[in-house]
C-alpha cells in the first residue's frame, strides 16, 4: 500500500506502456496472515490497476510476492513455514484481483517455492534462494523472478532455429540468424537474437549456471535449436559450438538439440555480457531516478515553490537521460558471428 500514493510521480512520469508489480513481501507483516492486511491487500492492488489503466499502461502483471528462504529468514524453521504460507495466501488474492480486472498474472511464490526445496536438496541448506536475509535474493532467485514474469508476458523462448542438411551440404534458419557458409558440415552464422546465458559456480546462489538444473527456463524460454538432416541415427556425431563439443546421436539430432541449454559456455557469452552491462547502467540509473529525484520532487516543491520551472527542467533532463540509457541498452545487441560444425565420430 505504499506504492499507491507515489504511484504517479514515481512510475508514470516515465510514460510506462507495460507495467509489472511484485508485492506483499511488506504488506503480510511478516507473520501469520492477517485478514485485515489481506483486504488492504486486494483494495490497493485494485487501485493500483485503475490508476495504471487511467495513465494509459496497455499491459499490466500483478506479480505474486516470492518466498522468504526456508533457512537464512529468521533462522528457517517455524518462522520461515509460516511467513510463506502468509505469502501464498497474498499471492492467491493478487490471482484473484488479476482475474477480475482482466490483467495478466505471474506467479513468483510457487517457482520459488518448488525450486527452493528441490535446490537445497542437492546443494544443501547455506544455499539460499530467497537471500542472504531470507527475502532479498541473489542472481539465483532473481532468474526464477524472471521466469515467472517472462512467461506471464507471454514470451515463447522461440529464440531459432538451425537446420543443417548434411547430404545437401547447406543450411537455412530463422529469423534473426543469417547463414553465412555452409560446407562440410560446418555452418557459419550471424545471429541478433541472442540466448539468455548462464555465468559462476553452479553451487554459488550469486550465480545463474546451478539454478537452472531445478528451473525450465531453458525449454521454455531460451530455445536455440540446431536440426541436422541427413544423420545416420544410431551413429554418434561430435557437435562443436564455438571453443565447446559434445557428442550426440543421430536420432538426437534428427529431432533437434537445444544449442542454448547444451553449451552454456558459447560464443554469445562475452557479447552477453556487454549488454546485460548496458542495462544494468541503466538500471543504476533509474534505482535513484525514481527513489530520490521524482519520489523527493514534492518535497523540494513544498521547500522552494518558485523554484518549480527549475525542477521541472531537472525532471525533464533525468527522464530524458533514461531515454538514452534505454536506447544504449537496445544497441549494445550487436549481430554475433558464429560457427556450428556436425562431424560424425563413430
Amino acid at each position: 500500500h505504499g506504492f499507491l500514493p507515489r504511484m504517479e510521480r514515481d512510475v508514470l512520469a516515465l510514460k510506462p506502456t507495460v507495467v509489472t508489480t511484485c508485492y506483499g513481501m511488506n504488506d503480510g507483516g511478516y507473520g501469520p496472515f492477517d485478514p485485515n492486511r489481506g483486504k488492504l491487500y486486494r483494495d490497493t492492488h485494485k487501485s493500483i490497476v485503475a490508476g495504471l489503466r487511467k495513465a494509459g499502461v496497455r499491459l499490466i502483471v500483478i506479480g505474486s510476492p516470492g518466498c522468504v528462504d526456508s533457512s537464512t529468514f529468521r533462522g528457517g524453521g517455524q518462522a520461515a513455514e509460516v511467513y510463506n504460507v502468509t505469502l501464498g495466501k497474498l499471492g492467491d488474492i493478487g490471482r484473484e484481483v488479476a482475474a477480475e480486472e482482466n490483467v495478466v498474472f505471474a506467479d513468483v511464490h510457487g517457482p520459488m517455492m518448488d525450486v527452493m526445496a528441490r535446490a537445497k536438496a542437492k546443494y544443501g541448506p547455506a544455499y539460499h534462494v530467497a537471500g542472504p536475509d531470507g527475502v532479498h535474493p541473489a542472481a539465483n532467485g532473481q532468474l526464477v523472478m524472471a521466469y515467472a514474469f517472462l512467461k506471464a508476458l507471454g514470451c515463447t523462448g522461440d529464440i531459432g532455429t538451425i537446420t543443417l542438411d548434411l547430404a545437401g551440404n547447406k543450411a537455412e534458419a530463422t529469423e534473426g540468424h543469417k547463414v553465412l557458409s555452409c560446407a562440410g558440415g560446418a555452418v557459419e552464422m550471424e545471429s541478433t537474437r541472442y540466448p539468455f546465458c548462464f555465468f559462476g559456480d553452479p553451487a554459488n546462489p550469486g550465480a545463474t549456471k546451478g539454478i537452472i538444473e531445478f528451473l525450465p527456463f531453458n525449454q521454455d524460454l531460451n530455445r536455440l535449436m540446431l536440426m541436422v538432416k541427413g544423420t545416420d541415427a544410431a551413429a554418434r556425431y561430435k557437435v562443436t559450438w564455438g571453443e565447446a563439443s559434445k557428442e550426440f546421436t543421430g536420432a538426437d539430432l534428427a529431432r533437434g538439440i537445444n544449442l542454448a541449454a547444451d553449451f552454456l559456455d558459447n560464443p554469445f557469452c562475452q557479447p552477453f555480457q556487454k549488454v546485460e552491462q548496458a542495462i544494468r547502467a541503466q538500471q543504476n540509473f533509474e534505482t535513484p531516478l525514481t527513489k530520490t529525484i521524482l519520489h523527493m520532487m514534492p518535497a523540494y516543491r513544498e521547500l522552494a515553490p518558485e523554484e518549480g520551472p527549475a525542477l521541472d527542467r531537472i525532471a525533464a533532463k533525468a527522464i530524458a537521460r533514461d531515454q538514452e540509457l534505454a536506447a544504449a541498452s537496445s544497441a549494445a545487441v550487436e549481430p554475433v558471428k558464429h560457427t556450428v560444425k556436425v562431424e560424425v565420430v563413430r
